[in-house]
């Protein structure tokens, strides 16, 4: 009864990061913001039993100003007991395995290779363009109303043997 207790405390707990992280943004997009997101990603999506070991690996397609923001994250954090690693591919080519691969908007272009590349190997897709949540990104940022928001695509996760937990669905827009 107590672990069950504590387990509904530390869901609350992260659920009112993830509503407190959907402040007002000035310009732009902010990296720190989406760094907590994908933290929170760690924490309330459901990888397959062979994934929930090791490192968890971040990988970044690019350059992007957000990979300073996960180091410095994964300085400080863990997700459970398991070491945060950050990565960066100059190319998909370049990308094995990890369990979310972030692609940055001025790499949007190349969703549909790396679609192709991760097939339905258990990755997070992340993107932040527009209109990619559609084209098959698990999970797309967006500003709406010059706040930060971002899309879940529940068919994308069940293609890539993810489940996000009622907690992150209830603050995503689902499509």
């Amino acid at each position: 009864m107590r672990n069950d207790f504590a387990c509904f405390m530390k869901r609350i707990f992260f659920l009112l990061i993830l509503v407190s992280v959907t402040s007002r943004l000035v310009l732009g997009q902010n990296y720190q913001t989406q760094t907590l997101y994908i933290y929170s990603f760690g924490k309330f999506i459901q990888w397959p039993e062979e994934n929930r070991t090791g490192d968890f690996e971040i990988t970044v397609l690019g350059d992007s100003p957000i990979i300073a923001e996960l180091q410095k994250m994964a300085e400080k954090k863990k997700i459970g007991d398991r070491t945060i690693k950050i990565n960066k591919v100059g190319s998909i080519k370049e990308f094995r395995k990890g369990h979310v691969l972030f692609i940055p908007a001025a790499q949007s272009a190349l969703l549909s290779e790396c679609l192709s590349k991760i097939g339905t190997q258990p990755t997070l897709i992340v993107t932040e363009q527009t209109g990619l949540g559609t084209k098959g990104s698990d999970v797309n940022f967006l500003l709406k109303e010059d706040r930060l928001v971002f899309e879940l695509n529940q068919n994308a996760l069940t293609k890539h043997k993810l489940k996000a937990a009622n907690e992150l669905t209830r603050l995503a827009i689902l499509i």
